[in-house]
């Protein structure tokens, strides 16, 4: 009897809910949320994607002092955020430069860097985390004997950037153990450039 009461009230509130629906004007109804369920988790159609790269892939790109992965772009995160691994050999790392249209932020994976950034001079080890607002002069280097990785989020990731910055500067990689470019006149060219049409100023050593 219990059974069938539940059943009974189900469609009763079944037909309820649709009368609700046949009664909102057109318009509403369209833009009514469709939601899908699976287990018990209510999952709207339209959420960005879940992502998931396998360690060792993703794309590479390398330049003279460093060698970037691009873990998430802009596109995939709506704007939001630029997402790399980067990795810095026994003295690379990039010279002072100034972010003009985005904050950056580093958490150390793996070796040492010096970072001078904002006046500070700060030796950064594995679970360090430093953050570098937009406009701020900074630098780093690794000084240490083995390669430095860093997980480093770039925000926000606007049509123009560093992700930019890097395809139209540095250079597609798929040996993960392969040199740096040679610093050339050529490769100096490509970096100033890119770098002024992506909010990007390199800064002369005081």
């Amino acid at each position: 009897m219990a059974k069938t009461t539940s059943k009974k009230s189900a469609k009763v509130a079944n037909k309820a809910a649709a009368k609700r629906v046949a009664a909102m004007p057109t318009k509403q109804r369209k833009t009514a949320p469709n939601t899908t369920a699976t287990k018990g988790i209510t999952a709207m159609p339209n959420q960005n994607q879940v992502k998931y790269m396998p360690a060792g892939t993703g794309p590479m790109y390398r330049g003279p002092g460093d060698r970037v992965t691009f873990l998430v772009t802009g596109a995939e995160s709506g704007g939001a955020c630029f997402i790399i691994e980067g990795m810095a050999p026994p003295g690379g790392g990039p010279p002072p430069h100034i972010h003009h249209f985005e904050d950056e932020s580093f958490y150390i994976l793996e070796g040492t860097a010096t970072f001078h950034a904002g006046g500070q001079t700060i030796h950064a080890k594995p679970g360090d985390f430093i953050h570098i607002p937009r406009g701020t002069v900074h630098s780093l280097r690794n000084d240490g004997e083995v390669p430095a990785r860093a997980l480093i989020v770039i925000s926000p990731a606007g049509p123009a950037g560093m992700q930019r910055f890097f395809e139209e500067s540095f250079y597609p990689a798929t040996d993960r153990s392969a040199s740096p470019p040679l610093i050339t006149e050529e490769l100096v060219r490509r970096m100033t450039a890119a770098a002024a049409r992506n909010g990007m100023e390199f800064v002369k050593p005081v």
